[in-house]
């Protein structure tokens, strides 16, 4: 992969007779939004914290920006930035304050003025001089991210970022992630276990289980490699039995990206490998068929992430 930002070759960790890490290799590029997906325990912490240097790895090894990070982990802590579950911050003291404190911390001449940027930035300009005790879950994770954006860093890790932020926190906090992907080039690693958030905002997933990278892919590819290609379902349903329709079965076969379509009483499925929905509605209408229901499916994350869990349980 061209411009690879995170690479992990075999990268492996036992503790004890434990394997929490088996044989990783993933490469993520510059400017990719990339969901590490899988349940508690799966791995998913122990792999950042070998990205970050540490935590030294039984075999294998992690580069980040081109830094071996087992050798070299204070220089990689000048790419990274690091935002875990669980964010501390100094109660008695404000916002601003504490994100004054980091930059004199990691010697940034402009820190004020930085801060009060990146306050801006996550939407908590109003709340400079409110004490974090005061903050709520959600405030204090966008805090947590304008204290990870302080330090401009290349590469940034979130583990677990949006628990317990309320559904309008993370919408706000996703899309956040999503344009400082696009508009400053940074490159994400998203730690979760919730599905449809990492569906939303990652351009790529790897599913994690059992310390086992299983597939690594955007949700199509994914969706293909699992399904066998037929990632879009239609299932339309017509007044008319099929045995009426004339020869609208042979228009729907001759429809680009149809690979099956079967057919009960008035039903007809159509499996397909993209979004042909429109395409049938309209051969039934032209046909004068009268069309009473149309269901539409792409096979998203959920069913692609069960399908790995459940044929790896064992």
């Amino acid at each position: 992969m061209e411009n690879a930002v995170i690479e992990l070759e075999g990268l492996t960790k036992y503790y004890g007779s434990v394997k929490a890490v088996d044989n990783l290799s993933l490469r993520i590029s510059k400017g990719e939004v990339f969901g590490l997906l899988g349940p508690n325990g799966a791995g998913k912490t122990t792999t950042i914290l070998m990205m970050l240097g540490l935590c030294e790895p039984s075999a294998g090894q992690a580069r980040v920006c081109g830094i071996d990070a087992a050798r070299d982990p204070i220089a990689v802590k000048r790419k990274v930035a690091y935002m875990p579950d669980t964010l501390g911050f100094y109660d008695d003291m404000t916002a601003l304050e504490n994100l004054l404190y980091v930059g004199r911390l990691n010697g940034l001449a402009d820190g004020e003025a930085r801060a009060r940027q990146t306050m801006e930035l996550v939407g908590l300009q109003n709340e400079l001089h409110k004490k974090t005790s005061a903050y709520s879950r959600g405030m204090k994770q966008r805090l947590g991210l304008a204290d990870v954006l302080l330090r401009e860093p290349e590469v940034i890790i979130l583990d677990e970022p949006t628990l317990g932020i309320d559904p309008a926190g993370i919408r706000h906090f996703l899309t956040l992630i999503r344009q400082l992907s696009r508009q400053k080039g940074i490159t994400v690693l998203l730690s979760s276990h919730h599905l449809h958030q990492v569906q939303q905002v990652c351009d790529r997933v790897g599913i994690f289980v059992g310390g086992k990278l299983l597939a690594a892919g955007n949700i199509e590819s994914l969706a293909r490699e699992l399904f066998g290609g037929d990632s879009f379902v239609t299932t339309i349903t017509a007044r008319e039995p099929a045995e009426q329709w004339g020869g609208l079965l042979q228009d729907l076969e001759r429809l680009e990206g149809l690979r099956q379509v079967e057919t009960e009483g008035s039903t007809a499925t159509l499996s397909c490998t993209r979004d042909i929905t429109p395409e049938v509605v309209r051969l039934f209408v032209e046909k004068g068929l009268g069309v009473t229901g149309v269901y539409r499916k792409q096979y998203g994350l959920d069913e692609i992430y069960h399908r790995y869990f459940e044929n790896n349980l064992n």
